[in-house]
């Protein structure tokens, strides 16, 4: 489960960019820094979060006695 939300998290950090990127691009917005520095920590946000859930963790054994 947290594989794929990670999957996930690092596709819209992919979006989020391609959007602001492309709005900015073939737009006429009046508030572009305020676009550019949202995007940009959503994205940032996503891309920390994404692969730290992706990452995969030793299984710890219990030893029984």
């Amino acid at each position: 489960m947290k594989k794929e939300f990670g999957k996930w998290l690092m596709d819209i950090a992919k979006y989020i960019t391609t959007a602001v990127i492309l709005s900015s691009i073939f737009s006429d917005i009046q508030e572009t820094l305020l676009l550019y520095i949202s995007g940009i920590l959503t994205a940032s946000i996503a891309l920390i979060w994404g692969p730290y859930l992706v990452k995969e963790r030793p299984v710890k054994n219990k030893k029984r006695r």
